[in-house]
Parts: C-alpha cells; structure tokens; sequence
C-alpha cells in the first residue's frame, strides 16, 4: 500500500459534486414531450424506475411519494431516482389516470409524442401544458452509495434561471426528436446527461428538501472533498486516519462527522464505493477476479472475495453469472413506462 497520509490541495467546493457524480453515465434513453390539456392526471405507480420532469409551460401539479400535492410552475424540475409512486395532474381534483389512456406516438427509436387530457375547458385553458420527460439508465447498479441515498424526490424550482443553459438544451433535444435523423438516440442521452446532472447540482446548491446522506455530505466542503477523493480513487488505502488528516480533523472526531453527515461509518462507505467499481469491472468490463482484486488495492483475491460478499450478498463469480446480459444497472429515469407503450 502507498502512503497517501499527505493533505491534498484545497478543490474548490463545486467540484466536489462533480466528483461525487462521476460515472453516473446515462445510456438507453427514452425521451418524451408531453402536451396535456386540462382538465388532465396521470397515475404512474411504483417501478424500478427513477424520472425526471421539466415544466416548460403552464405549470401543473404533482402529488408526491409523501401523498401531499405540490405546485409545479413554469421552469420548475423534479427528479424522482427512486421511481416513487406519483401523480401528475392539471388541478388535484382531478380523477387521474394510467398513462396507457394517453395518445403515445413513437417518433423514432426511444422517443416519442404524448398528449391527453380533456377539451381545454375544465382550467379556463385551451392551450396544454407541455412537458419535457426523460427515460434513462445510470450505468451503474441500484446499490450504489450515491443512488442509494438519493431522497424519494428532488425538486428544484426556477430551474430555467439557476440553470440559464436549459432552455437552450431542451431546445436542442426538441430538435433532435423533429429532424429524426440517424444517432438522434444517441445525442439525446447525453444531453439528457447534462440535464438530469443539472437538476441535481441545483437541488443541492439550493439546499431544498432535508440535507441527509450525500445530499449533506456535498454541501460540507471537508466531508465533500474527502467523499469526492474516495469515488475519484477508490482503489486507495483509504483508512479512518488518512481520512482524517484529509479532512485536518482527529480519528474520532472524523469518524463521528462522517457518520453523522453521510449516515455510514467511512470503511463502510469506502467498501461499498468499492464493490460498485468491482460490479462494473466484473460485468461491465469481463476482467478476471484476481485483476479487479489487485486493482481495487486488495492483497489477495480471497479478502477481495470476502469482502465483495460481505457487501452485495454473493461471491464476486457467482454475482458475474448471474448478472442479466447487458447488465449496466437497475436505476432508471422512466417518464414512458415501456410496458404501456404500443406495440409493447
């Protein structure tokens, strides 16, 4: 193991996020631009789905994982990871509805064209609300540490004027669903990484919602740069005394921040940080045990393989044959659940 007991440069606080993010790739998009007059609801049940939604126009109401109604205005987004039970809806008494009733029309490829709702006159409105929805993969599994402690819902208001770039962006995704030209999949999934990205780092500047778990830890400067190194360079003899001194800060003292902040000791955090670049290794990028072992700072592959299981629940060979083809990762951003699509 090396030394890295040294104190690092000071990194400036907005880059700790970013750290904290990297690797969160999104692939397999399925992007939506939805127009619903009022009156209008949408019922979307529980999946092993997380999604976002940006209101572009004429606002309309969610009814959250916590079954109370929130307002959502003109530039407002919403990111639930989780994919929580929700309700998007014109007024809150409105009878809501599955998605299935609405006219979905497939574009190309993942993107499609959805409208609903009733003739204009229920809200005094004939013009719809239209809003912009992703459906993505992060390209990591549901047990990693970042995802995992994701609130239920994140929500940013003024999202168009803390992030003056969306309008632009949405306008460019908006092209690409018009002109259906070749890779128009492919160029929507990254813009569609810059958009949920977005949405995050604004919820957490903004300090919405409660500051728990990650959400508390990137707005500390100390503990966000130390969680920002562990996911940068996991592979490191990252012990509670190397953590400490990175944060100027004694062991004991260190380790109650920590797990206060974050809600898991640091060698827990460090682990599973860990066994989720292992997961990838393994599946992702088919290397050998013994190599993941050896890269991840392991002395051995047995205290590798000891520790992967004491994590995930499985030996690192039988979690790599039991993986799905094309295993990327559990967590999805869904707004067009593809079992209610046509032709699915």
């Amino acid at each position: 193991m090396h030394d890295h007991s040294s104190k690092p440069a000071a990194t400036p606080a907005s880059d700790h996020l970013t750290d904290m993010l990297r690797g969160l790739r999104l692939d397999g998009v399925e992007y939506g631009r939805c127009e619903m007059t009022a009156p209008w609801a949408i019922a979307v049940p529980q999946q092993k789905a997380a999604r976002f939604y940006f209101i572009a126009k004429r606002g309309c109401w969610l009814l959250t994982p916590s079954k109370e109604w929130l307002e959502l205005r003109d530039g407002d987004a919403v990111l639930l990871p989780r994919g929580a039970e929700h309700v998007l809806a014109s007024a809150p008494d409105v009878e809501a509805f599955p998605l299935a009733n609405c006219q979905i029309r497939k574009v190309c490829g993942n993107i499609f064209d959805v409208k609903g709702g009733g003739d204009g006159q229920g809200a005094g409105e004939s013009e719809p609300t239209l809003i912009f929805s992703g459906s993505m993969t992060f390209n990591v599994d549901a047990a990693h540490p970042l995802l995992r402690m994701m609130p239920d819902l994140m929500q940013m208001f003024e999202l168009a004027k803390s992030e003056p770039g969306i309008p632009h962006l949405l306008e460019a995704m908006a092209r690409e669903v018009a002109m259906d030209r070749v890779g128009a999949g492919g160029i929507l999934a990254r813009l569609a990484d810059v958009l949920a990205a977005s949405i995050i780092r604004s919820w957490v500047e903004s300090g919405c919602g409660d500051a728990t778990g990650w959400i508390a830890a990137a707005r500390c400067p100390e503990i966000g740069r130390v969680l920002a190194a562990i996911h940068v360079t996991p592979e490191r003899d990252w012990t509670v005394a190397t953590l400490a001194r990175m944060m100027g800060a004694s062991r004991s003292g260190f380790a109650e921040r920590f797990a206060t902040i974050v809600g898991e000791t640091p060698a827990r955090y460090v682990a599973q940080v860990r066994m989720q670049q292992a997961r990838q290794w393994l599946v992702g990028d088919k290397l050998k045990i013994a190599v993941v072992a050896r890269r991840l700072g392991y002395e051995s592959e047995a205290s590798f393989s000891r520790a992967f299981k004491r994590i995930t629940g499985k030996a690192p060979s039988h979690f790599r044959a039991t993986a799905p083809d094309g295993f990327e990762g559990e967590t999805r951003l869904a707004a067009v659940p593809p079992q209610q699509l046509p032709g699915t």
